[in-house]
């Protein structure tokens, strides 16, 4: 299991990079969770993810577990970074 917080730095709030990044998590057999604000949602599904918004600047702790947890989190820190 892979932890590590991520400070968002996505360009734009709203639906777009929320669905972005639920593409970017599902391509992976790992689970991967995000936590805000101690509120943990399931990064494959968008209803979860909408719930809790990337807000640029905000810090997000990310969870990644599964036989593929480093590239994932990899795709995912990039994704949010813009790294």
């Amino acid at each position: 299991m892979i932890r590590k917080s991520i400070d968002v730095s996505v360009e734009k709030e709203g639906a777009r990079p929320i669905a972005m990044l639920v593409q970017v998590a599902s391509q992976y057999r790992s689970s991967v969770n995000i936590c805000q604000d101690n509120k943990t949602v399931n990064a494959k599904s968008i209803m979860g993810m909408m719930t809790l918004g990337l807000i640029p600047g905000r810090a997000l702790e990310i969870t990644v577990d599964g036989e593929d947890e480093e590239i994932a989190m990899k795709s995912i820190e990039e994704y949010l970074t813009g790294k």
